[in-house]
C-alpha cells in the first residue's frame, strides 16, 4: 500500500495528525528532499528504507516501489511525502497512473500548501468583502508551459489574489506580466521564502517593487509570492454578513429579520 502524504510547508508540527502517524508506521519512506523538511523523517520507526526523490526519475521511484511492495505483498506500508499537499504541483498523477498499471493500491492524505502557510505567518485572509472574494494558485510559464488561458496576465486581469508558486528565477518576467495582465505598481505583494520554517524570511513589497524586494530577501527559489489588495489592505476592511449583527443566517436571527 502506498500513501500519498503531504508534508505541510515546512514546519515538523503542521504536517496532519494523520500524515503523521502513516510516518509513525512506514516501512519506507519516498521523501522530496529538496522540500520537504527532513525533520519529518523523525516520526519515522528507526532503520526504516528511506529514499530523496530529488535524486530519482519517475521511473526509479516507482521501479523502487515495486520492489519493496513485492518483497511483502500486501504488508507493507510505503509513505510517498510530498512537500505542501500533494494535489499541487506535487506530480502525483503520474504515479497513480503507474502504479494502477501495477495493482498496487493507494491513497491520499492531504496538507498545508505554501499559500497558506505563507498567509499565517503574514497574517492575511485572501478573500475580504470589497477587495477579493477569489484566490488563484498558480504558477509563471518556465520551461513547462503553461495553458494559454491560463497565463499570469490573464489572471491578474481580475484583480483577485494571487499566491504564484515556483516562479523566484522568474521574477523579472513575473512583475512585467503581473503589470501587463493589469495589476497596478502599487498593488501589494509580499515574498514568502520557506514558509513556516525555522529559516523563513518575508518580505511586504508592490507589484512594482518585486525585483528588488527579492534581491533584498537574497532569494531565488523555494518562495511563494503573493499579490492582491488583501495581502496589505488600505483602510477599514468592510465586515463579512456571517457575523453581523442585522444580519440573519440559518442559527441566529438577525436585526434584518
Amino acid at each position: 500500500m502506498v500513501h500519498f502524504v503531504g508534508a505541510g510547508p515546512g514546519a515538523v508540527d503542521l504536517i496532519t495528525v494523520r500524515g503523521m502517524e502513516l510516518l509513525k508506521e512506514a516501512d519506507l519512506v519516498i521523501y522530496a528532499g529538496s522540500l520537504v523538511n527532513p525533520a519529518l523523517l523523525s516520526y519515522c520507526k528507526e532503520g526504516i528504507m528511506t529514499y530523496d526523490s530529488s535524486l530519482l526519475t519517475l521511473e526509479q521511484v516507482i521501479t523502487i516501489i515495486k520492489e519493496f511492495e513485492n518483497s511483502k505483498p500486501g504488508e507493507v506500508s510505503i509513505v510517498r511525502l510530498h512537500t505542501g499537499d500533494p494535489s499541487i504541483y506535487g506530480a502525483i498523477r503520474e504515479q497513480m497512473d503507474e502504479l494502477e498499471k501495477l495493482g498496487i493500491t493507494y491513497d491520499v492524505t492531504p496538507g498545508v500548501t505554501a499559500a497558506f502557510g505563507a498567509a499565517a505567518s503574514l497574517g492575511i485572509e485572501y478573500t475580504l468583502p470589497g477587495v477579493s472574494q477569489s484566490f488563484v494558485i498558480t504558477r509563471e510559464e518556465g520551461r513547462t508551459k503553461v495553458p494559454e488561458k491560463e497565463t499570469i496576465q490573464s489572471f491578474a486581469a481580475h484583480s483577485c489574489s494571487m499566491a504564484v508558486y515556483l516562479s523566484t528565477g522568474l521574477i523579472e518576467k513575473l512583475q512585467e506580466n503581473l503589470l501587463a495582465g493589469g495589476y497596478a505598481e502599487e498593488t501589494p505583494a509580499a515574498i514568502v521564502y520557506k514558509a513556516t520554517w525555522e529559516d523563513e524570511k518575508r518580505i511586504v513589497a508592490t507589484v512594482g517593487s518585486l525585483v528588488e524586494a527579492a534581491k533584498e530577501l537574497g532569494v531565488n527559489k523555494t518562495a511563494v509570492i503573493l499579490v492582491g489588495g488583501a495581502v496589505s489592505p488600505v483602510g477599514d476592511v468592510e465586515r463579512s454578513k456571517l457575523y453581523s449583527p442585522d444580519f440573519t443566517t440559518e442559527y441566529r436571527r438577525g436585526s434584518d429579520d
